[in-house]
């Protein structure tokens, strides 16, 4: 399938959508890699929005990105959160590859080929934390080499291409961080843990060692500190809270057709759970609210490379990710008590269960206690912005 000429992407991403919500249970039910959904990405050409025009793409700006994996949330949570690590793998490339001649050709097989973008950001003995490695990088000859204890790999499998980090050289601090693009040819990968999870099932993020070796230009020429301080960081919040922002959007409107119907049974009588969908609408839209005010301030601090490593940046993004994680279980909390045993059992209109276990993942997507922590820490010297204007 090809995409239409003249084709929306709002069109685009709807027809991504209904591939993805039809394929939505058996995904999370059999835990397997939502194929058809990605398929239907290729092949309405959603993997390259990013990328510039003049390298194939279409030069989507972020608050687009994040409309389509808010879309794809209401349908498929695994198949919107592949998205959005996809787009989150592009930013660093986009952002931080365009002086280098192998990245940019690398972006424009990305457009031509519809390639998928893994991440490899975890390791063993560090576990979340991103910003910092035990493996190292080895440069000899223009090739490098490396081994990782990666103990997840975001669809690893199934990606055609693996942005990895780790230090800079043997002998380098923790800190000291490169990412290296390798192509599927590049690497071997074995599995050591299985992704057998409570919710976002269908990601298939498995645990593997990976091997590899390619041209050493194939090292991003900025240091990781600096990339995920300017794009992955910002980027990864932002879309993870656009796919939670989807999911609490379908939670809530089973909720509100269960109301409904309830209504038209009962003429005359305010359903019980009518007040309860009241409260959940307030919270739905402080979390819409939350999502859109950090869109504002990331493509306000992307015309200013220093806000983007400022402190009061990092505290506002990181603000963005815990609120979001913890407003959308409350949200499908009341959903579910607003649907009842209906919203209990799976296979009906109103099930959530997918989608209460779903959005557990939010919390431990870079744990929230290591968030705050950081937070905490930035606080002491930070004067925290109260400015209603922004």
């Amino acid at each position: 399938m090809n995409v239409s000429t003249g084709t929306s992407l709002a069109e685009r991403v709807a027809r991504v959508a209904a591939v993805a919500e039809a394929h939505a249970d058996e995904v999370d039910v059999k835990g397997r890699f939502p194929a058809e959904a990605v398929a239907a990405m290729r092949a309405e050409r959603l993997l390259s929005i990013q990328i510039a025009p003049e390298l194939g793409g279409e030069g989507a700006a972020l608050a687009e990105i994040a409309e389509v994996c808010s879309r794809i949330g209401q349908a498929c949570s695994s198949a919107a959160m592949v998205f959005a690590m996809h787009q989150i793998k592009a930013s660093s490339l986009v952002s931080h590859g365009g002086d280098s001649p192998w990245h940019r050709a690398f972006m424009e097989r990305i457009s031509a080929e519809q390639l998928l973008l893994g991440s490899a950001t975890t390791e063993g003995g560090i576990g979340g934390n991103l910003r910092n490695s035990i493996c190292a990088i080895e440069v000899e000859g223009g090739r490098c080499r490396l081994e990782k204890d990666a103990t997840v790999i975001s669809y690893g499998a199934n990606a055609d291409a693996i942005l990895i980090t780790s230090r800079s050289r043997p002998d380098a601090a923790s800190t000291d961080q490169v990412m290296t693009v390798f192509t599927s040819d590049q690497y071997t990968l074995e599995r050591t843990h299985v992704w057998d999870t409570l919710g976002m099932r269908g990601t298939c993020s498995d645990g593997y060692l990976f091997r590899g070796e390619a041209p050493a230009e194939q090292i991003l020429p900025k240091p990781f500190a600096e990339i995920a301080a300017q794009s992955m960081l910002a980027t990864s919040h932002l879309l993870w809270s656009a796919v939670w922002y989807g999911i609490a959007v379908n939670a809530m409107a089973r909720a509100q057709a269960f109301v409904r119907t309830a209504a038209r049974k009962t003429p005359g009588q305010t359903p019980p759970g009518a007040l309860r969908l009241a409260e959940a609408s307030n919270l739905l839209q402080l979390l819409r609210s939350n999502v859109v005010a950090g869109l504002k301030e990331f493509g306000a601090a992307k015309t200013e490379p220093d806000r983007l490593s400022s402190m009061g940046f990092a505290v506002a993004m990181n603000n963005l990710k815990v609120g979001s994680s913890e407003t959308i279980l409350t949200i499908i909390n009341h959903a579910m008590l607003i649907c009842g045993i209906m919203g209990y059992k799976n296979g009906t209109p109103y099930s959530l269960g997918r989608h209460l276990r779903d959005a557990h993942s939010a919390q431990l997507m870079i744990s929230n206690d290591r968030i705050l922590g950081n937070t905490s820490n930035l606080l002491l010297v930070h004067k925290q912005d109260t400015s209603l204007l922004g």
